[in-house]
């Protein structure tokens, strides 16, 4: 009897996140968009990236501690609209060397979370300022809401589907040699640096390349050099064919419970691939990327659709530009580490 409940209690606990991971993110797109949120899939993806990074539930105060820490480490992009709009060279050198601090900073064990708050608020908030101060608070107001929302999910998922007495929280990975640190940060930034500069030009337009420039960031933070293209490139155009498929059982019948029920039974679909309930070759961080993949082009689908624009045609644009980001991040991960190589050799 001993041997037979061991694999049950082993996968309860992936059961659980699953489940969560599913729901949370499903209730979180669902409200965002009832509620015409503004940029609406920021609050499914920050539910979507607190969920698989916590599986623990969240305090009050800690809540209230990380909305605060968003509305600072965001409000830090607004500091550089100056430089960008009057000394634009210095600008982009500041925002890269920013860049580079911040995901060195979630590298050297400091909080993923605040890690990817500084880099959202570097690049969207600073880009949308350059424009229009205006659209800069109202990128901040979003982030915001879309936070406030995705920590009420988080609280909501883990009293539906608690995690099992017992389990014990998940080991910290081993601290990286200084050398290592500095080379991945600079890779990260530097794999989200051209999409800040397309988003110069039109921010509101390019807002979704952001997005998807700063997961590809903080996955080539995890990825191998000789995975990179699977991990990358795969997992990107996997999130294409899932939002191919989204939309299309989702025009058959238009509702805003249908598309809370198809993202949850997509979101089961990802989230079992993810926690190795289906066990697959693929990296949790290659799952975690195409579900937010899926959730970036969907939205923008959904808005798209909303506005009377032609959504196959916007869609076919924003793939090319997926596909052409992931390229350069994929060419970013070889060139830096051939050039680390040879520099070893050398030494």
């Amino acid at each position: 009897m001993p041997t037979e409940s061991r694999p049950i209690s082993s996968r309860q606990p992936r059961a659980q996140r699953a489940l969560r991971l599913a729901s949370g993110t499903a209730l979180s797109l669902a409200v965002s968009f009832g509620l015409a949120m503004p940029i609406p899939f920021l609050a499914p993806i920050l539910a979507l990236i607190m969920l698989a990074s916590m599986n623990r539930p969240l305090p009050l105060k800690a809540g209230l501690g990380l909305t605060l820490i968003l509305m600072l480490t965001t409000g830090s992009g607004l500091l550089l609209i100056p430089l960008l709009r009057y000394y634009p060279f210095s600008g982009v050198l500041m925002v890269g060397l920013c860049l580079y601090l911040a995901f060195g900073y979630g590298l050297r064990g400091g909080n993923n979370l605040t890690a990817t708050f500084l880099v959202i608020g570097l690049t969207m908030i600073s880009a949308a300022g350059t424009v229009d101060f205006g659209l800069a608070l109202m990128v901040i107001a979003a982030l915001v809401k879309g936070l406030v929302l995705a920590v009420l999910v988080f609280s909501l998922s883990h009293w539906l589907f608690p995690e099992p007495a017992g389990t014990q929280a998940a080991p910290t990975a081993p601290p990286l040699p200084a050398e290592t640190v500095d080379w991945i940060a600079l890779r990260a930034a530097l794999v989200v640096l051209p999409a800040f500069l397309l988003a110069l030009v039109d921010p509101a337009s390019y807002m979704p390349i952001i997005m998807k420039a700063v997961s590809l960031g903080q996955q080539s933070c995890t990825t191998s050099v000789r995975d990179a293209g699977r991990e990358l490139l795969g997992s990107t155009l996997l999130g294409g064919l899932l939002a191919i498929l989204f939309w299309g059982a989702l025009s058959l019948f238009v509702h805003l419970w249908m598309f809370y029920l198809w993202m949850l039974l997509f979101g089961l679909v990802v989230a079992r691939k993810l926690y190795a309930l289906s066990p697959t070759r693929q990296t949790p961080g290659f799952w975690l990327n195409s579900m937010t993949t899926l959730i970036i082009l969907l939205g923008q689908s959904v808005q798209d659709s909303a506005a009377g624009s032609d959504v196959f045609a916007a869609f076919a644009v924003r793939m090319g530009l997926f596909i052409v980001v992931t390229l350069y991040a994929c060419a970013m991960v070889h060139v830096l580490d051939q050039r680390r190589r040879t520099r070893q050799t050398a030494t």
